[in-house]
């Protein structure tokens, strides 16, 4: 009998007890996958820009800007194209089914990030073919179940009309999906002339400006350039870019990392406690075995590898199960709950499976290579 094979019979010599030890081990390794694809998609880091800036007032997000900052952000040596941006919060049907709404100039959200949200120039065309036409992120449209062509009301929580409705009524003209899985489609874009015409306040205001800056010119250095032409007026401003400001929005609720990883390594101290404890006993109750291997000529080594061997096996099929869950729940909740399995995640959970099936198996292995052969005969 191949050594292998040897050590695949040893883990399946108690079916249920194996089983029930993948099971933990794959439910292990499903809470790390979908933690860290949550971390992927929410925070920004597979999908949101280090380079696209957003200008935003230093007094906080929801207080607005002057429409005449645009010329002066322009300006500014190293802007590649500048955009400006008015959001509108609000539901549609009942309060629970909140969304967002981005209202811009469509021509010149295409020329700053219409690369990263796959703007085409239909796409375009279509939301500027009237007032009231607004383009819906591909995750939101699937999830509300909505049609190109019909129309919607979105309640504002916030921006009423001139005359004292929040009500305001769009068509949909269009889907965008994003240029890569983990870009964000679960909002609206609609047009700024619109909303600025019809709004009962702020007019000629915007909340944040976009900027793509020049191929060659660092986007740090052009935030603090930016943020210093406008530190002595009477509206400063704030920039960064789109990953600093995702990860700042989400700490101003929870420091999500943190959470992320008590979780994660709650789970996986849990499981090498189970783990340890039940691979300890298995090993107790093979003692004569052990002995007879030894006296079979097994040396140290392949005695501690034996036992290696089958926590290995356990970890293999219970970690590749628990991120195949992780991948599956990606693929099909994805785009409504912004969860993305990167590569480097898979990659870093097989180096934790080999890790975790090392620590766990090493000290049962350590006992049984330890052993005396004369003891080990005696234990039956």
């Amino acid at each position: 009998m191949s050594f292998l094979r040897l050590a695949g019979k040893n883990a399946w010599r108690k079916p249920l007890r194996t089983v029930l030890l993948i099971f933990c081990v794959a439910v292990a390794f499903l809470i790390y996958g979908l933690t860290a694809s949550f971390m992927n998609g929410s925070q920004g880091s597979a999908g949101a820009s280090e380079s696209i800036l957003g200008v935003m007032n230093a007094a906080g997000r929801n207080q607005p800007l002057p429409m005449a900052y645009m010329s002066r952000i322009a300006a500014v040596p190293g802007v590649s194209s500048v955009a400006y941006m008015a959001r509108l919060r609000g539901f549609v049907g009942t309060e629970k089914n909140v969304m967002a709404v981005s209202a811009v100039e469509p021509q010149l959200l295409a020329d700053v990030n219409g690369k990263e949200l796959a703007l085409t120039v239909d796409l375009v065309k279509s939301l500027s073919a009237g007032r009231d036409r607004v383009l819906v992120g591909r995750a939101l449209m699937e999830a509300q179940g909505w049609t190109i062509g019909q129309r919607i009301t979105l309640t504002s929580f916030q921006t009423a009309a001139k005359d004292g409705s929040r009500d305001w009524r769009f068509e949909i003209a269009g889907v965008f999906d994003g240029e890569t899985a983990s870009a964000d489609t679960y909002f609206i874009i609609a047009r700024y002339d619109y909303i600025n015409a019809v709004r009962e306040r702020n007019a000629d205001t915007v909340d944040a400006f976009i900027i793509r800056p020049q191929a060659d010119i660092s986007s740090g250095e052009l935030a603090v350039h930016i943020d210093a032409l406008f530190a002595n007026s009477a509206v400063p401003t704030r920039t960064q870019s789109e990953k600093q400001f995702l990860e700042a929005f989400l700490r101003q609720y929870a420091d999500i990392g943190l959470i992320v990883n008590l979780v994660v390594g709650a789970a996986f101290t849990t499981l090498l406690m189970i783990v340890v404890n039940t691979m300890v006993f298995a090993v107790r109750e093979r003692t004569f075995e052990i002995g007879v291997l030894k006296t079979l000529g097994f040396s140290r080594r392949r005695i501690l590898g034996l036992v290696l061997g089958e926590t290995m096996l356990i970890f293999i099929i219970g970690g590749f199960a628990g991120l195949f869950l992780a991948k599956l729940a990606s693929i099909v909740t994805g785009p409504l709950l912004g969860l993305v399995f990167s590569t480097a995640a898979f990659a870093k959970a097989i180096c934790l499976i080999m890790l975790l099936g090392v620590a766990s198996g090493m000290l049962p292995a350590i006992n049984a290579m330890r052993a005396p052969v004369a003891k080990a005969l005696r234990a039956r």
